[in-house]
This record gives structure tokens, C-alpha cells and sequence, in this order.
């Protein structure tokens, strides 16, 4: 697949009816555990996706639609990803294999073709994402019945169907910066102490920075998601991250969506000042400080 298909894509969705929507830590070839409708495969497509310019970063002049996110991350999804699987490769082989792929020198759109995310899979399998279909199906029932949708409404969809992954989102400048981080996350993956994480490649065409996406199996289990946090922080990152179910990628839940609800559920700040220094995270769901 071009850049210019991956464009065709990004039309094509946002007149469609339907949207296809879907996620995965690891990429388009996931293990498929139940057989889907043509649709729901198609909706599969967009694995885990967050776009340059999605979730809390600054968004173009003209603001996006949830739709327009939605599409953006399906046409990065659908095009190859370069990944390092700690469970096939060696691990010596890692190093030289993380210098050939920093996220500031691989393009979104290169001479050798289009790279929708660079990712790091740990030696755990996480693989069994949940039952996907059956949550998609729940959620257009709900549609349909008229009732008010809230997290604690897709909180409790994502329990009844076992769609529990997230990950901590950071936005970081191209260059040394998210070359630094990326490599530290990374290493973390490969030590075991983080499941999985991907980054976007450089993309001149849009927003200069980079998105680090980073993964936890439980997004209901808040002192997981704090544990993730501090696994993060001592790896060396300290810039703003926002934390973001993948059930609402799953459902299409971006910035700018028509139920109003926000796209990331906690925020994280590095306090340099405090002794020690640590995270201040806000619940974003209560607006109540956590750390």
C-alpha cells in the first residue's frame, strides 16, 4: 500500500456509514480468535491508533472530527509496521536493530514505502485482545436504545467483554527527543518490564512530532496504570503523557466526538521540584488527583 492509497482510505471512511474502527498491540496480523462479519474485519482494521494528531496534542487550525481521527489512524494501521518481536528475535540483535529504525530518520511515506508504527513486543503474550465483535455489537445496541453514554456506560461494555487493554500516550518532538525516548521505552519492553509499545515514524506532511504508545492489560485496574506510570518515569520520560482506553479507539472515541466525552481517562505530570520526584496524575473521569 502507497501513501496515496493510505490518503484514498482516509476519504473513503469519512463518507462511510460505518466507520471501521478496531485495536491491537501488535499490529495488523493479530491472531484472529473468533470468526467476524465482513464489516467487523474491516473495522478491525485500525490497530490501537492514536494519530499525530489525535488525543490531547494541539490539533491543526481547523479542528477534526472524531471521523476524521478515526480514518487517520485506520490508514497508518493498514500499512506496514516495522517490529521487533522479543519472543522470535534475538535479543542481540536488538541494538542494531533499534539504530536502524529511530523514529526521527524512518518516514511516514519513504523511498522503500509507507511505515505506519514502529513496534516493540515484549517476551509476555498479551495477544487475546477480547471479544471484539460481541463489544461492537453491544455498543450499536446501545446507540439504538436512546441511552446516555458515558465512560461508566463503556466501562462497563468493556468489563462485560473483556476489552480491558490501554496505554499511556506521549507526544514528543522529532529528532533527539523522542529518539532518547523511544529507546528507553523500548529497552523496558525488552526487559520484560513493559508489555508492549510503538511510536510513530516521522511524517513532515502533518505534525512534527511523534506519538509514544505505551500498554497495560487493564485500564479498570487503576494501580496498574500507575504502576505503568512510574515504570515510564524511571525510564526517563518526563514530558505530559495522557492515558486512553482501547475500547474507545475500539468504538471511535476521539477527540471532538458527539457524545462529548473525553478521549483519555487520566494525566500524568512529572514534578521535578518534589522530593522525590514523581508523577501528579489527575483522574480526568472524577477530576480527582490520584498521585
Amino acid at each position: 500500500m502507497n501513501c496515496s492509497f493510505s490518503h484514498f482510505l482516509i476519504g473513503f471512511t469519512r463518507g462511510s456509514a460505518r466507520l471501521p474502527l478496531g485495536n491491537n498491540p501488535y499490529g495488523n496480523n493479530q491472531k484472529k480468535t473468533t470468526k467476524r462479519k465482513p464489516e467487523v474485519l474491516r473495522r478491525k482494521a485500525v490497530a490501537l491508533s492514536v494519530s499525530m494528531t489525535e488525543e490531547e496534542a494541539p490539533g491543526p487550525a481547523e479542528p477534526l472530527s472524531a471521523e476524521d481521527y478515526a480514518a487517520e489512524a485506520m490508514a497508518a494501521d493498514m500499512d506496514p509496521w516495522i517490529k521487533f518481536d522479543a519472543r522470535k528475535t534475538p535479543r542481540a540483535e536488538f541494538s542494531s536493530w533499534l539504530e536502524s529504525n529511530r523514529p526521527s530518520q524512518v518516514s511516514r511515506c519513504g523511498a522503500e514505502g509507507p511505515v505506519g508504527w514502529i513496534c516493540v513486543r515484549g517476551p509476555q503474550d498479551w495477544e487475546d485482545s477480547g471479544d471484539v465483535e460481541g463489544l461492537q455489537d453491544s455498543w450499536e445496541t446501545l446507540l439504538e436504545s436512546g441511552r446516555s453514554i458515558s465512560f461508566h456506560t463503556i466501562r462497563e461494555l468493556a468489563l462485560n467483554h473483556s476489552v480491558l487493554y490501554g496505554k499511556w500516550l506521549m507526544h514528543l518532538d522529532t529528532g533527539f527527543k523522542v529518539d532518547r525516548a523511544w529507546e528507553s521505552i523500548a529497552r523496558a519492553v525488552l526487559d520484560g518490564k513493559i508489555g508492549s509499545a510503538k511510536v510513530s515514524p516521522r511524517d513532515p506532511r502533518s505534525d512534527p512530532r511523534h506519538v509514544i504508545c505505551v500498554y497495560n492489560q487493564n485500564f479498570t485496574d487503576e494501580e496498574q496504570v500507575m504502576r505503568l506510570d512510574s515504570v515510564i518515569r524511571a525510564a526517563g520520560v518526563k514530558c505530559v503523557m495522557y492515558y486512553k482506553p482501547d475500547v474507545y479507539t475500539y468504538l471511535g472515541i476521539y477527540r471532538n466526538n458527539r457524545w462529548k466525552i473525553c478521549p483519555t481517562i487520566y494525566e500524568s505530570m512529572f514534578d521535578l521540584e518534589s522530593v522525590p520526584r514523581r508523577s501528579h496524575i489527575i483522574n480526568k473521569v472524577t477530576n480527582q488527583e490520584v498521585t
